[in-house]
Formats: C-alpha cells, sequence, structure tokens
C-alpha cells in the first residue's frame, strides 16, 4: 500500500470515472478515438479498466514493476470492441494485448481473438475459479481471454445498525426478509429516521442491485425472468424496502459518503464505493455478504479478463504479460492499489487496507455460498448497454417510487427491453441460459 492508503480511495477519481477515455490518444494509433494517454512506450496494452487519472497510474506501476516494454492505454467500453473489429479486420492490428470485462471481451470470440486455451493449460496451477474459464470460453469448447482480476457489491453496515439485527439471524447468512426486518428495527430504533440508504443517484448503481441480485434471489434469472410472478413479489418486496429507507437516497451516488457522514448506517454497493467509510474505526464496521431468496444467493460479478487480439504486434510478449499479470503478487499489488480482487488461489494478506479486508471477506463469502447464483452486467450490448440499464431503473421510479401497478409496469418495459435484445440479437447472460436469442420472460 503506498502512502499509507490505498489509491482506489480517492473520490476525485472516482467521481472522474470515464473521463479520461475522452482524451485524445498520445500513442500515434492512428484513427484511433476515445484513448486515455498511454503513459509510455512499447507494445500497446489497450483496456476499458482503471481509465481515471489515478486508476491508471496506480496500474501503471504495477504493470512497470511486472513486466518491460508495455505501455497501458485506456478506452471507454462503447467504442472498445469497434476499434478492436475494424483494426482486425483491415489487417492492421495496433495493439498487442487487450483488457476489458467479460461483456467487454466475448463478443470479440467471433473471430477477431487469438485462441489462449493453451495459455490456459500452462496456467491451470493458479487456480482460476471454473465458473470463471466457463464464461471465458464465451459457449465455445475454447477459451478467448484469461481472467484478469474481478470486483463484487456487498452490504456495509456500522456498529449502530448492527444492534439491531433480527434475533437469531446471521449477519453472514441473511435472508432478504431478515434484511427487511432489520431496516425495519433499525428505523424504529433510530426515531423513526431510516438507516438504511441506497445508491440511487444519478450515477448510483442500485440497477445492479435488481439486475444481479433481487431478481436472481427471486426468480433465479434476469431477463428470461423478468415478467414472472416471482418477479413481482421482488417488485413488492422492494417497495417496502424502500419505505424503510432514507428518502435523500435519490441523491446517494457513492455510499461511502453518506456512510461517512453518519446519514445512514447500513447499505449496498460497489465494494469500491465503499472503502471509505470504514477507514477511521474499521472496528465499528463489517462487509457482509448480499442476502438470499428463494431460489438462493444472487451476485454479480464484475469480471476482467486479458485477451491478445488477431494480429496482435507482440503475441508473445502478450502472453509474457498475461503470464506476469496472473502471479499472486501481481493479483495482490491490483487488489492494494485498484481494488480489484484476485482470481487466482492466494491468500489475502493481513497488511491490506482494512476496508479491503473486509470487503475481500464477504465477497469470498459471496462466491462460496452453497446457493450462490452468478449474475453478469450485461453482455454483447456495446454503448446500448445504457438502454438496458434504463429499463431497470424506469422500473423501479415507476414502481417504487411512483406506485405504479407492476403488472403492467413490467409488461411496457419488457417490450423495451425485447426490442433492444432484438435489434441486437444478442444471447442471455448469466444467470438466464445462454440461447442464442435473448427473449424476455
Amino acid at each position: 500500500m503506498r502512502g499509507g492508503r490505498s489509491r482506489l480511495s480517492r473520490r476525485t477519481f472516482l467521481r472522474a470515472t470515464g473521463a479520461a477515455g475522452a482524451l485524445a490518444a498520445t500513442s500515434g494509433l492512428a484513427g484511433c478515438t476515445g484513448f486515455a494517454t498511454t503513459g509510455g512506450g512499447g507494445m500497446v496494452f489497450l483496456s476499458t479498466q482503471f481509465r481515471p487519472v489515478n486508476e491508471a497510474e496506480a496500474f501503471r506501476s504495477t504493470l512497470a514493476k511486472t513486466i518491460d516494454d508495455v505501455s497501458y492505454v485506456t478506452i471507454e467500453e462503447g467504442p472498445f470492441a469497434g476499434q478492436v473489429r475494424s483494426q482486425v479486420d483491415a489487417g492492421a492490428t495496433q495493439m498487442g494485448l487487450l483488457g476489458g470485462l467479460h461483456g467487454d471481451l466475448t463478443p470479440l470470440a467471433d473471430g477477431h481473438l487469438e485462441d489462449v486455451t493453451d495459455l490456459l493449460d500452462e496456467l491451470g496451477d493458479r487456480g482460476f475459479p471454473a465458473d470463471y474459464v466457463d464464461l471465458a470460453r464465451s459457449g465455445t469448447d475454447r477459451v478467448w481471454y484469461i481472467p484478469w482480476a474481478d470486483a463484487s457489491y456487498v452490504l456495509a453496515a456500522h456498529a449502530d445498525a448492527l444492534e439491531h439485527l433480527p434475533p437469531g439471524a446471521d449477519a453472514d447468512s441473511l435472508t432478504y426478509d431478515q434484511f427487511l426486518d432489520w431496516a425495519i428495527a433499525a428505523r424504529r430504533a433510530n426515531g423513526g429516521r431510516p438507516m438504511l440508504g441506497l445508491p440511487l443517484g444519478p450515477e448510483g448503481l442500485f440497477h445492479r442491485f435488481t439486475q444481479g441480485y433481487l431478481l436472481p434471489s427471486f426468480t433465479g434469472g434476469q431477463i428470461t425472468t423478468f415478467r414472472s410472478p416471482e418477479a413481482v413479489d421482488a417488485w413488492e418486496y422492494l417497495r417496502e424496502l424502500w419505505a424503510n429507507c432514507n428518502p435523500a437516497s435519490t441523491t446517494y451516488d457513492f455510499m461511502q459518503e453518506p456512510l461517512e457522514t453518519g446519514e445512514v448506517r447500513m447499505t449496498w454497493d460497489h465494494v469500491v464505493r465503499l472503502v471509505e467509510a470504514p477507514e477511521r474505526d474499521p472496528e465499528n464496521w463489517r462487509m457482509l455478504p448480499a442476502p438470499r431468496g428463494e431460489h438462493g444467493l444472487g451476485y454479480m460479478a464484475v469480471l476482467a479478463g486479458l485477451a491478445i487480439p488477431k494480429g496482435s504486434t507482440d503475441p508473445e510478449l502478450a502472453r509474457a504479460t498475461i503470464r506476469a499479470l496472473t502471479t499472486p503478487e501481481a493479483q495482490l499489488d491490483v487488489l492494494r492499489s485498484n481494488g480489484f480482487f484476485p482470481v487466482v488461489d492466494t491468500d489475502i494478506p493481513d497488511d491490506l487496507p482494512p476496508a479491503i479486508r473486509l470487503e475481500a471477506d464477504a465477497v469470498a463469502k459471496q462466491k462460496a455460498a452453497d446457493d450462490a447464483i452468478l449474475s453478469l452486467p450485461p453482455v454483447g450490448l456495446g454503448e446500448r448497454e445504457g438502454e438496458v440499464s434504463k429499463v431497470f431503473q424506469d422500473s423501479f421510479r415507476a414502481i417504487v417510487l411512483g406506485g405504479a401497478d407492476i403488472r403492467s409496469t413490467l409488461d411496457t418495459q419488457a417490450r423495451v427491453l425485447q426490442n433492444v435484445l432484438s435489434e441486437l440479437n444478442v444471447p442471455c447472460w448469466a444467470p438466464d441460459p445462454p440461447a442464442d436469442r435473448c427473449e424476455v420472460g
């Protein structure tokens, strides 16, 4: 850890997410738009991850300690696939290595990526999770990227809220009913002022809660169960939860801020957006796995991978870089500096910042749950991913904030969702079955 604090806990670069991608390229990649500055020469490593300036510099520091002659260049998710396709199709690839989320990389497994099955076999003793290896196959019998790092979302609670847990409830194994009872008890004990807050602001990520946590736990799916009777139950539950939630939640983007001020004392958010709250008094904080519903514990994995584009400028250096970045040492350095967790088998050291240690424990418990249901952010939607997220956001506004009829709202939003998926003609993503064409159910 540099300077006694994790670099990922700087609000300035959290709020800058995406801004760096608008800078002009300085790497000499002709015709490429949306790249951030490279930070040096050498083989271009093009990535959608760690775009904010401080995140990029922190990762470049890790990269420099790990391997020579690699230049880290960032780009926003939207134009990423188009840049790779255009260069590969023109036979003029100008990058050597790619980094991105599963949803960024898997659409390129249609002839734009090198087969890295042999490299995965070589690295087999590093202990990549079987679920992640299956995802890297993208529905084929070959491997198109090597898992690199992951993140997730967890519950966070202060001791002030933990003392109101329902009798007999295990904080590390809550049901959704117990979570609701907890929010109710905390509100009542706090003079009617809710202790629960949620990231419902303009830049908040609460739509990931409905996509990856609530709906999979209640229905077993996300898209194919969007209109199911169980989905109606899930939205009815969310109405009850909202009644015990701080109404200022509609302004919260990063939950660590209202947690720090004491405005709320329990929440759910992305791990990167929770790190500052426990820094000053970690002994009074806990990070907890998400609750579970009738179908299990739905959780979302934000999985990043490393891929080699067809026509890579230096395929051997690209492979060497993948080998280097998947060592336990490099994986833990990324955890310290950028807050993404290892995907190889390694112990989490005790000298990590307190928040990251707490989060690592909660994330591990989510993954290890016997009834865990792995969910992913939308895959293969490119620049139209925002339209799908808006379906979930609009559903919340109508049903929960506006009191609209649940069934008719879901029917209306299902048509919007299906129009996007039909136009793109993409398969579904986890936890829904990978059918050739994703149909809203």
